[in-house]
């Protein structure tokens, strides 16, 4: 063999353990849900436009819109719009402590993320949709579904105070974006099913605009959740405090 075969070879090893025979490093689970919720709520000061529709078999459809403030993923102020008779109504989050105000009660009152806002919506859907902080994750499998593969995780919540006892989380490997999420109640009841859809360029992100949330006991009972004009803003510290609601208009 010549002299200069065995670099030769050795770097075509080389070449081939680094660029075919390597896999690509894996995320773990938490890290998966960490991209997700990247995608889904950014870590940023902003504002979005949300409007609720939700249908009940033989009932004309109810439409809510909320102007909503985010800073960061602790602090959340929920503000209805309409309709006219539920005007001014708010919903303040930090961290784990929540309140709601009505502008004809002198005080704000503390409430739980797991009550219903409206339809198949709860409270903790629209201010607390930190999945990262209150939940642990572990890989169930991989499905393919549609020609692309998606990870399934199961989410197991770290207390008691937020939203759900459990989810199952379908997330395409190639992006990270969710697909769908299935929720259940603490005690493992299934609640409600939620699609990700109509994916739009989002506070400079591609995000999911559309949340389609079905009752899992009542057929044909189902939320679509939209989000619009999402836009990055500094937001004062004292917007989320309980004393600034009553002077917010």
């Amino acid at each position: 063999m010549k002299p200069t075969a065995i670099p030769i070879i050795f770097c075509a090893c080389v070449a081939s353990f680094f660029f075919t025979g390597l896999p690509a490093a894996e995320l773990t689970p938490d890290e998966i849900v960490q991209k997700v919720d990247d995608v889904r709520n950014p870590e940023l000061d902003y504002t979005v436009i949300v409007s609720v529709s939700s249908y009940r078999p033989h009932n004309e459809p109810r439409i809510v819109t909320y102007d909503v403030m985010v800073k960061g993923r602790d602090r959340t102020v929920v503000k209805t719009k309409t309709p006219e008779m539920e005007r001014g109504r708010m919903l303040l989050m930090r961290d784990k402590d929540f309140w709601a105000f009505f502008p004809e009660v002198a005080k704000p009152i503390r409430i739980s993320f797991q009550e219903r806002l409206t339809g198949e919506v709860a409270n903790g859907d629209i201010a607390r949709t930190n999945f990262s902080q209150d939940y642990s994750a572990k890989l169930l499998r991989s499905e393919r579904i549609e020609d692309k593969d998606y990870y399934v995780l199961e989410l197991t919540a770290k207390a008691d105070d937020v939203t759900y006892g459990k989810a199952v989380l379908w997330v395409a490997q190639e992006t990270n974006w969710p697909l769908k999420a299935e929720f259940y109640a603490a005690s493992g009841r299934f609640l409600k099913t939620c699609l990700y859809e109509n994916y739009a360029l989002l506070a400079g992100r591609m995000r999911p605009s559309r949340l389609v949330m079905t009752d899992a006991l009542v057929k044909n009972q189902y939320s679509v959740i939209e989000y619009e004009q999402m836009q990055t803003t500094e937001l004062p510290e004292k917007y989320f405090t309980k004393e600034y609601l009553k002077k917010m208009d």
